[in-house]
Parts: structure tokens; C-alpha cells; sequence
């Protein structure tokens, strides 16, 4: 796949600025541009970075980086801060890109209601554990959970440590969290919201981020 990225998007860029003609190992056509064009100069592309090259081809090329630890703690979060420190260094005179970190994020009025979002995770979490490892079947669009007692990686699921781990909490739960995202040096936060929850639950998870978080920030 990042052989991929890594011939298309500079065939992109070429696209937006004029005729251009591509013959790639991936993808060949003829002179060919982009219509419209972009109406600004340059335009921000954001690269999912989690393995070290990825954040070297970034920096390189002037792309801001996006990164999910998935369900792992800060120390993950950290390496990938210490990967993007370390792609600038090898490329002196790059302009630092702006880092942003995705997690998983449930907001709730009392604290006694964690396990509903982390019910939610762990049952989407094993769907995506299907679709990523081919584990399971994929029917009427919906990919089979994952039981977890077949998962090799059963801790990555434990209640306790997703509570802590992802942004579930109360709104002053949150902001502490988030802090530390902020202290380490991560630009933006990416609110994950596609892990099931219910209506409710989702519109009162965004209201609470949007009226209570939000402003802890500005």
C-alpha cells in the first residue's frame, strides 16, 4: 500500500498544477490535468502515518501526518511523536507538519457509564479485527465479530484499559486527557466516532465535547 501512496500522490500534485503525464510501475496515462484546479497555491494533504518511513516520505514531501494508536496507552502516542522528531531531523530545512491523533471518544454526564462506550469498542474493535487479520466472514455487508477468546491480542480489549487508553469520559475526564496529547506536542485531535454507540449516546457524546472540551482549547 505505501508503494502505492508513494507513487500516486506526487502524480497528484503534478495533476493540480498542469498537463502531466505519468508512466509509473502502478499507473500509467497520457498528459492529462485536473479540472477544476485547487484555488490555493498548496494544498494540504494529510498522510496516516504509523511506521517510520511513512513519517520520513511526509516530512519530505510537505504533508501533515494523521496517526491512531489504536487501543494502546500514551507510550504509543509518544513513539509516534519520537518518529516525526526524528523524520525532521533527517530532513533538515523541511517545515515541521502539523500532527494530529485519532482515538476512539465517548463522552458521558456520569462517571458510572463507561462500560457502555466500551462495550461498543470492544464489539467493533472485533469487527475490525476480522476485516484486518481475515479472521472471519463478511455478510450482508457487515463483517463478523471476532469472539475473543480467539484473538491472540485479547488484552487490547480489556474494559479497564480501554477506559483508559481511549478518549471515554466525562468532559473534565477528557480535558485532562487531551492535555496530554497537548503537552507532548500533538497539533490536533481526530474525534473517532464510528464505534457504535447509539443515537443518544452519540449526540450526547459530540453536544458534551462541543459545549464542555472545545472551549478548555481555544
Amino acid at each position: 500500500a505505501w508503494r502505492h501512496m508513494q507513487e500516486m500522490l506526487p502524480a497528484v500534485q503534478a495533476l493540480w498544477q498542469g498537463d502531466y503525464e505519468h508512466n509509473g510501475q502502478f499507473w500509467s496515462f497520457p498528459n492529462a490535468t485536473s479540472v477544476p484546479k485547487p484555488r490555493q497555491k498548496e494544498v494540504p494533504i494529510w498522510v496516516a502515518a504509523r511506521a517510520p518511513m511513512t513519517y520520513d516520505y511526509a516530512v519530505k514531501n510537505g504533508c501533515n501526518i494523521q496517526s491512531w494508536p489504536l487501543t494502546r496507552g500514551m507510550d504509543e502516542a509518544e513513539t509516534y511523536m519520537a518518529r516525526m522528531a526524528e523524520a525532521m531531523a533527517n530532513n533538515p530545512g523541511k517545515k515541521r507538519p502539523t500532527m494530529a491523533m485519532m482515538r476512539h471518544t465517548a463522552l458521558y454526564d456520569r462517571k458510572e457509564d463507561w462500560m457502555v462506550p466500551v462495550r461498543a469498542a470492544q464489539r467493533q474493535l472485533s469487527q475490525f479485527e476480522n476485516l484486518f487479520k481475515n479472521m472471519g466472514d463478511v455478510e450482508n455487508g457487515f463483517p463478523r465479530s471476532i469472539p475473543f477468546d480467539q484473538l491472540g491480542n485479547r488484552a487490547e480489549y480489556d474494559p479497564e484499559m480501554l477506559k483508559r487508553n481511549l478518549m471515554f469520559g466525562t468532559p473534565d475526564e477528557v480535558i485532562a486527557k487531551l492535555k496530554q496529547y497537548e503537552a507532548i506536542g500533538v497539533d490536533e485531535f481526530i474525534y473517532y466516532a464510528s464505534l457504535g454507540l447509539g443515537h443518544e449516546e452519540q449526540k450526547r457524546s459530540m453536544e458534551l465535547f462541543c459545549k464542555e472540551v472545545i472551549p478548555a482549547f481555544r
